[in-house]
């Protein structure tokens, strides 16, 4: 395999021993699949060696994944499952069963990919690698102790059990506060006026008004001149009396009528406002109500714990000075300097208390490795209290990868799902390390990949294409890198073996200058930065050195303010959703020049475009009002009185009634996981009968939804309002997708490009600002070339384009470079070089100069 030039992306290589045994191994020891036509696959005949590292390329929606994890490792499950107990099989999320002739020679697998779960506020980094548990015993058994305190167990260190969580805050380490200022923001109206905002709006609020007048209270009088006992009572009571209620009297009239045992228009029930906001929070169903009570409440850190999640008794005993929760907060770099010293020496004969000093050496030894195996990783500057709900995808995926390294399994496939994502090229190296350790302990590694370091380190390359969705799902090559050379129809040749891949451009010349000052947020501190205005600017950085901190975060807050703007919040929908909104932390610092020339911010991220299968590509970017429209518009639609609404799957009138218009009906199984099946009456097109007679064309809407983006642009050619919008959508590189695509099926990336897609279509006026989150996640180089041509046209039309990537080609080919570094966490948040893709190369103190294809 040949080596990288001096100035291009550095691959670790196999010896040609290691390259010649596993091929030959390809020969005797293989998997051979037959038929696979799972999704976009063609009846698939592929073989693939075992002990190698197999890397699955092909240009987005080629089929990668499909054949990796749809196909394989689907049927690998399939058949372990299969020797599992019914009640065992309902306890495992199963993928389904995939549409394959035969398989041969596969063995177990494991599936290692960027899904990342539901989300908890108690998963953390220590949870997901088992490091917490270890550390747990190290305190119990070999902790300090205050004189007098009884050794206690395990479970007693931890926040999720009734031995070690806090009482206050149950273990979270933060508490739900309703304050009088965010229940009553204007205290000068009367509770008649609806000085109580956080109350529901229309009757609920008006009835809760006059129970109060039941129960003697004055709702006429400003609230601010209401006594304090009362407003307390008002507000927080936990009680909830039951009174008779007379709409229409006053105050004195309903006390007469009370005393007089009249009978009431009905009874009613008082609750408190604080008693409202969390029950609703807590029990509705619905995201509109979710989203108005969360704003009345406060998140703040629990003043028994101070927000270290656990009981005093468990936070006073104390190792090598720190209590548990503390060690906690450490980055993983920390911790493992720390523990260094106890886990490399072991105790003397004669050393004091020499059995708790071996239990100590012990434990600290074993957590040292596991730490050890993540700051590998690239991951040191993360801490054991992270949540997994602010972690990346790709953090996820190595922190999973580094757990199974540990454990040391024998003849296992692990299927990744890019595991390069989110990582510097300078971290690429320790990646490659360690997905080395699992074939050299006997083990075959499948990676669905697109960095070109990856792809040049395997032993074995199946590239998927050619192009993408019903142009692609053929093998069009499997074997030794060096023979895809060859290979005329494979974007992925093209960006291996061809120097001149990209066509560089000549750097733009900045139109004015943003300038932000002491800028504080995360690692950074007191941080002076310039952004160049009308050009291209990639922010760089290995991970963690303050990129998103910077961009995502800081220069998105400070400009929304200085628009006069608020960002975009989606609404909680959950506890974990609320507690890592709320938990934000705000930027301190401040823009100093510039703003005169931004009139608009655009920040182009990669949450989910929506949370149900409900929300599509075509209802986000738009498109499908101008569809409805169409059918609206047709002979039949107008012989029937069809509105645009008839053609929606959200309403009643033209849905299917037994799906409710999502296609499909959940099947409970008493012993299995409940399943997902296709609804039996309208056959998964989520519309009535009566809806689906009506054609527009040569299709009904149900058949307009499956096409793809790339199908529909053809089919409404003579749409302008439809075209403009698919032909976006394309040039972003998503033809493959189908416009009634569930919103839970994208990636982010999709998602981002979606969203990308629909601001592209816009008409351009120039003095925009887009900022971006790595938006080639997920990208073939060949669709990283379409997107820069995107990206460029909107500098060219007079915007500024700022972006946190990873990718060289992106950098090398941007008009500005930011690096950040020099290392990650508390060794990060500087600025180590900045100017042209050329001056960044030459720079000695940036770990992102070598790597620039400049």
């Amino acid at each position: 395999m040949s080596s990288t030039s001096k100035n291009a992306t550095q691959s670790v290589n196999h010896t040609p021993q290691q390259q010649t045994h596993s091929i030959s191994n390809a020969l005797e020891h293989c998997i051979q699949v037959r038929g696979a036509r799972v999704h976009n696959l063609k009846n698939v005949d592929v073989d693939l060696p075992r002990n190698a590292l197999i890397v699955f390329t092909g240009i987005s929606g080629s089929g990668k994944s499909s054949l990796a994890f749809g196909t394989l490792f689907a049927e690998s499950q399939r058949r372990y499952l299969d020797s599992v107990s019914p009640y065992a099989r309902r306890l495992i999320d199963q993928v389904d069963e995939p549409d394959v002739d035969d398989i041969n020679g596969l063995p177990p697998a494991v599936a290692l990919q960027q899904q990342r779960g539901t989300p908890s506020v108690r998963s953390s980094v220590g949870s997901v690698t088992t490091i917490s548990n270890t550390l747990r015993m190290l305190y119990s058994r070999a902790g300090d102790y205050p004189s007098g305190q009884n050794i206690l167990y395990a479970d007693a260190f931890s926040p999720n059990t009734p031995q070690g969580a806090c009482t206050l805050c149950h273990g979270i380490g933060r508490v739900f506060a309703v304050t009088e200022k965010l229940l009553v923001p204007d205290d000068t109206k009367t509770i008649r006026e609806r000085a109580i905002a956080a109350w529901p709006p229309a009757w609920q609020g008006q009835n809760l008004s006059r129970i109060l007048v039941s129960l003697g209270y004055d709702i006429d009088t400003p609230w601010k001149l209401l006594p304090k006992k009362t407003r307390d009572w008002i507000l927080f009571t936990d009680e909830t009396p039951v009174v008779p209620v007379y709409p229409q009297y006053s105050k004195e009239q309903t006390r007469n009528a009370i005393e007089k045992n009249e009978k009431p228009s009905y009874m009613g029930t008082y609750s408190s406002a604080k008693r409202f906001i969390l029950h609703s929070f807590a029990t509705t169903q619905s995201p509109r109500t979710k989203k108005r009570v969360s704003q009345f409440m406060q998140i703040s850190e629990c003043p028994d714990c101070k927000g270290k999640k656990l009981k005093q008794q468990s936070l006073s005993v104390k190792f090598t000075g720190l209590d548990i929760g503390e060690l906690s907060q450490l980055t993983l770099t920390e911790l493992a300097l720390r523990l260094r010293d106890i886990a490399n020496i072991k105790p003397t004969q004669n050393a004091p208390n020499r059995e708790k000093a071996i239990v100590a050496q012990r434990i600290a030894s074993d957590i040292l490795a596991r730490v050890e195996a993540l700051t590998t990783l690239g991951l040191g500057y993360l801490s054991l209290q992270r949540t997994t709900p602010t972690l990346s995808a790709g953090e996820l995926q190595r922190l999973r990868l580094a757990t199974q390294i540990r454990s040391q399994l024998f003849g296992v496939v692990y299927v990744l799902d890019e595991p390069s994502a989110g990582l510097h090229p300078a971290d690429t190296q320790a990646l490659l390390g360690a997905l080395d350790q699992l074939i050299a302990a006997g083990n075959s590694v499948f990676v669905v990949e697109h960095d070109i370091n990856v792809i040049k380190h395997a032993d074995w390359i199946v590239d998927v294409g050619p192009d993408a969705g019903t142009h692609g799902g053929e093998v069009i090559y499997s074997g030794p890198i060096s023979g895809l050379q060859g290979v005329a129809k494979s974007h992925t040749a093209r960006f291996l073996f061809t120097a001149d891949a990209i066509t560089k451009h000549t750097c733009r010349q900045p139109q004015a200058w943003l300038k932000l000052a002491a800028i504080e947020r995360n690692n950074l501190q007191k941080l002076d930065v310039e952004f160049p205005l009308g050009v291209m600017t990639t922010v760089t950085g290995v991970s963690g050195s303050g990129k998103s901190s910077l961009i995502s975060q800081a220069l998105v807050d400070l400009v929304y303010d200085a628009l006069g703007q608020k960002a975009t919040l989606e609404s909680p929908t959950d506890e974990a959703e609320l507690l890592e909104q709320e938990l934000e932390i705000p930027t301190g610092g401040q823009i100093t020049d510039g703003m005169q020339h931004v009139k608009r911010l655009v920040n182009v991220d990669q949450k989910a475009i929506g949370r149900t299968p409900r929300s599509n590509l075509a209802t986000y970017t738009g498109l499908f009002d101008h569809v409805r429209k169409l059918f609206a518009s047709t002979n039949k639609s107008k012989a029937r009185r069809y509105d645009m609404g008839r053609f929606s799957f959200n309403v009643k009138k033209g849905r299917c009634a037994n799906c409710e218009g999502v296609g499909f009906v959940s099947v409970e199984l008493l012993f299995l996981p409940s399943v997902y099946s296709q609804c039996q009456v309208c056959q998964g097109q989520r519309y009535n009968e009566q809806t689906l007679e009506v054609y527009y064309r040569d299709k009904n809407i149900a058949q307009v939804l499956d096409l793809t983006v790339e199908s529909a642009h053809q089919f409404f050619i003579d749409e302008p309002q439809i075209s403009r919008a698919l032909d976006t959508l394309l040039q972003v590189g998503l033809g493959y997708l189908r416009l009634g695509q569930p919103a839970t099926e994208l990636s982010g990336g999709e998602a981002q490009r979606i969203k990308l897609a629909t601001e592209l279509q816009r008409i351009q006026r120039g003095d925009t600002l887009y900022v971006l989150d790595e938006p080639t996640t997920g990208l073939h180089p060949a669709d990283i070339a379409m997107l820069m041509v995107q990206l460029n046209k909107l500098v060219d039309a007079g915007n500024t384009v700022i972006m946190v990537e990873h990718d060289m080609q992106v950098a090398s080919n941007s008009d500005w470079v930011i690096d950040m570094g020099p290392s990650a966490g508390d060794h990060g948040g500087q600025i180590v070089a900045q100017g042209s893709p050329a001056q960044v190369a030459k720079s000695k103190a940036s770990q992102t100069a070598p790597f620039l294809l400049a």
